[in-house]
């Protein structure tokens, strides 16, 4: 195929999955859903307008890549250190209990050979990530406890997904010599990987990232080649995309920038989505093999559901979770993979299945993916409806593993002359007090101060509102003049908080006020009114003037320390920052 033919097969992509994409978003629907059926009706099912070969496919292993390089830069280890255990113990139990599940229903269903069950079993123990991720994500519900666990079993599976290719992978089931060789190399490459990436985060990518954080264009440019290079090194060792830009996210989610790339990469990650979803609907060959099973696709489809629902809810709330995080935990993971067409497409490479069975697996994934979407998508109206009938599971000594979240605390934008002498009085009224600042080297100062939490980014970023817990603040102190910025605050902060935010010209103050703000800050009446307060000293208390005005000279003298310290630092003096302090936590 030329590269015009590709290009075209792209364009066309691009066109009807905006176009079908508009019509979802104007029925208030997700747009998964939109890209699933582009690929449906492009491909060999309805027009056979466009193949998943050349640039489709490399786009939408793309996408999968930066999806999951975008999921690794989530999983910073203080967020998950508090319920690691429970993860594991919940994954390792939904792996084995489903695939038993997905094996009774595969044999009940009296269609399939033994060999062909046993593939199915094995492909169909699956959460669909991208799914999950996306819908999640979008929800801004991905860092929430449920959502964490989802993820968290997710992780595992991706590893028992590498053991199930590499079981197939060999030239017999019955080999096992070689099949536990395979395995022995692949854990090994992993956790070399691993290491170099964890080892990464914390003694090479902070001298790198607080040199270039400043420049967006740089940084940006760094984080997408430091993902690809872990890319190249996963390939190197014959090890996926995914695997290779999950750990490159991982070792970046250790840095406090973190959140800022997470809102620069997510636009990217979203183009490159929209190929891989349609790629599904593009690999399904013919109508014919997708409903050879039809029926048997759709009973299993409903059982596999209700089944897996069931089991997540049992071991959620068997680790102690509350009712609620069970329900939502369980809910968001009921469907079928499209790694179960990975699996699938291996299989029958190796001949173990047939493409009809190919058909059954891809039907599946396909109706419990769509299905799973709107219950993801709706999971907290669901639970609703349902919450006094699954109240009965409660019991009295049962609470949640929750991660800190800020509450009631105080948020300072910028880190000036402004916000630096409030600090104090912030800290003594709220007990908590968490800086946005978008400078490394007042980053770098407020970890040597070690008083005060920090967050690195652009404020205007929702990761980093979010990050600094704007929606639950008492108190927002905005030493910025850009209006969209104190605009952006005044929005989401709650209606009871206090906001003291600043303005150059009066307009721009009359619209604060309108908008809710507390107080507005006008840098030259304040000016003005300093300046007064000096003359009246100078002509009736001329001691109290000379103090004032030495405690200033002081103050000034420490700032231009600071600024000499920051110099030393670009020229080769490095000042070491605490991944661990980004958004606070203990």
């Amino acid at each position: 195929m030329n590269q015009i033919a590709l290009a075209a097969d792209f364009a066309i992509i691009i066109v009807v999955a905006t176009a079908i994409g508009l019509i979802a978003r104007q029925l208030g629907q997700p747009t998964i859903i939109a890209y699933i059926v582009t690929g449906v009706v492009l491909g060999p099912v309805m027009f056979d307008v466009v193949t998943d070969e050349g640039l489709v496919d490399v786009m939408a292993e793309l996408g999968l890549g930066f999806l999951l390089f975008l999921l690794g830069m989530k999983m910073r280890f203080d967020d998950i250190r508090e319920i690691l255990k429970p993860i594991t113990n919940i994954a390792i139990g939904q792996t084995v209990l489903q695939t038993a599940l997905a094996f009774l229903i595969a044999w009940a269903l009296g269609v399939f050979g033994t060999v062909e069950i046993l593939v199915i079993a094995l492909a169909t123990v699956f959460g669909a990530t991208p799914v999950i991720v996306k819908v999640l994500t979008d929800k801004d519900e991905i860092t929430s406890l449920p959502g964490k666990i989802d993820v968290g079993v997710l992780i595992v599976q991706d590893i028992y997904l590498v053991v199930v290719l590499a079981l197939f992978a060999a030239d017999s089931l019955d080999n096992a010599g070689e099949i536990a060789q395979t395995l022995a190399v692949i854990f090994v490459m992993m956790g070399f990987i691993g290491l170099f990436s964890i080892a990464s985060s914390r003694y090479l990518l902070p001298r790198v990232f607080r040199r270039i954080a400043d420049n967006k264009d740089v940084f940006l440019i760094v984080a997408i080649a430091w993902a690809f290079f872990f890319i190249a090194i996963a390939e190197g060792f014959d090890l996926s995309v995914e695997v290779g830009a999950f750990l490159a996210g991982i070792s970046l989610a250790q840095l406090p920038y973190s959140k800022e790339l997470e809102d620069r990469i997510t636009p990217i990650t979203d183009f490159f989505i929209l190929v891989f979803f349609a790629s599904i609907g593009l690999q399904i060959e013919s109508a014919a093999s997708l409903f050879a099973y039809w029926r048997e696709a759709i009973i299993a489809s409903l059982v596999l559901m209700i089944g897996n629902f069931w089991i997540m809810f049992y071991l959620i709330d068997r680790e102690d979770f509350s009712v609620e995080t069970s329900f939502l935990g369980s809910i968001n993971m009921v469907q079928v993979s499209e790694f179960s067409l990975v699996v699938g497409a291996l299989a029958i490479t190796q001949g173990y299945i047939g493409d009809d069975v190919l058909g059954y697996l891809t039907l599946m994934a396909l109706l419990t993916m769509t299905v799973s979407t709107y219950i993801i998508a709706y999971n907290h109206a669901i639970y609703e409806r349902v919450a006094p009938w699954f109240s009965r599971f409660e019991s009295a000594d049962q609470e949640d593993r929750t991660l800190r979240e800020y509450r009631d605390h105080a948020v300072a934008i910028g880190y000036d002359e402004v916000t630096e002498r409030a600090l104090p009085i912030l800290e003594e009224r709220y007990g908590t007090v968490v800086v946005v600042d978008r400078k490394t080297s007042h980053i770098a100062e407020l970890e040597e101060e070690s008083r005060y939490d920090y967050v690195f980014g652009d404020f205007r970023h929702t990761e980093v509102r979010k990050a600094a817990g704007l929606k639950n603040a008492s108190f927002v102190l905005s030493s910025s003049v850009q209006t969209e910025v104190n605009e952006a605050l005044l929005e989401e902060v709650d209606d009871d908080a206090t906001v003291f935010v600043e303005a150059e010209r009066i307009n721009d103050a009359r619209m604060l006020y309108d908008r809710g703000a507390t107080y507005v800050i006008m840098s030259t009446y304040l000016t003005a009114m300093k300046l007064n307060d000096y003359l009246e000293q100078y002509f009736t208390d001329r001691e109290a003037f000379d103090e004032s005005i030495a405690a200033d000279i002081e103050r000034i003298e420490r700032r231009g320390g600071t600024i000499a310290e920051r110099e030393d630092r670009e020229t080769g003096l490095d000042v070491d920052i605490d991944p661990r302090k980004l958004g606070g936590g203990d």
